[in-house]
């Protein structure tokens, strides 16, 4: 369906674009800092965030806004409707059970990894990840995995739109260097990422593919950090993704 841009409301569009402004890593936010995170003029994203206030997804001190969790139900009543999750939390919590990690599911959106689904053990990061949670794709498992399975020219598009941060200083940042790694984990079916993250924190991927042979998604296991090496840990691990994945490729559709 073709869509005019008079049937647009470019206020809305507006809004969400403030919304997204807040992030795990942005959560406090002054009118500048979100209208230069939106690409906005300040006064509109004044309008934006006081109207957000009214409404109740916002919360202002005087100075900074937060999102408060009303705004939870923009994203919880996509996840209830989408079959995935309810597909993948019943393997997700058997998984988890059986290896004592945290296993997670999650989707790519343009440059970002979004979880769906999420079965929590003891906690390794510092930040709590639940349905809905985004994290960077170049420097997450399940991201790699993801970008892996995209065509070159599009993943190398998504990993050069924008500068990407050194989160910890084993964070791969170079594009090219990327690129070679998505090759790798092309080749192998897996993908395994050592503190790039967070430091203490490594996981391993692998793509969830449906019945047709299409990647829908991602399914990780993060656990601390060790003086095992990356292959070997992986190897621990990867037999029971990999069983998993089978199992749900045959019901996927």
């Amino acid at each position: 369906m073709e869509t005019k841009q008079s049937d647009m409301m470019g206020g809305l569009a507006k809004g969400l674009r403030v919304i997204e402004a807040f992030t795990a890593d942005t959560p406090r936010l002054s009118i500048s800092e979100a209208a230069a995170m939106a690409g906005l003029d300040r006064a509109t994203t004044r309008r934006c965030l006081l109207t957000l206030a009214e409404q109740g997804y916002c919360a202002y001190d005087g100075k900074f806004f937060t999102v408060t969790p009303r705004v939870l139900r923009l994203g919880t009543g996509c996840l209830a409707t989408m079959p995935l999750p309810r597909i993948v939390q019943p393997w997700l919590d058997e998984l988890s059970e059986r290896i004592g990690q945290s296993t997670s599911v999650a989707i790519l959106d343009e440059s970002d990894i979004v979880y769906v689904a999420r079965a929590a053990q003891r906690k390794v990061m510092s930040i709590a990840l639940m349905p809905g949670s985004r994290l960077p794709a170049y420097c997450t498992s399940m991201g790699r995995v993801l970008l892996a399975a995209l065509p070159e020219d599009m993943a190398r598009s998504l990993l050069g739109a924008a500068p990407l941060a050194q989160r910890t200083p084993h964070t791969m940042t170079a594009v090219e260097r990327l690129m070679t790694e998505l090759e790798t984990v092309r080749a192998q079916g897996y993908a395994a990422v050592s503190e790039e993250v967070e430091l203490g924190l490594r996981s391993i991927a692998v793509p969830i593919v449906n019945a047709r042979g299409q990647v829908v998604a991602a399914l990780n296991t993060g656990f601390p950090a060790s003086s095992e090496t990356m292959e070997t840990v992986a190897q621990t691990f990867l037999e029971l993704l990999l069983h998993v994945r089978k199992e749900l490729s045959r019901i996927l559709n």
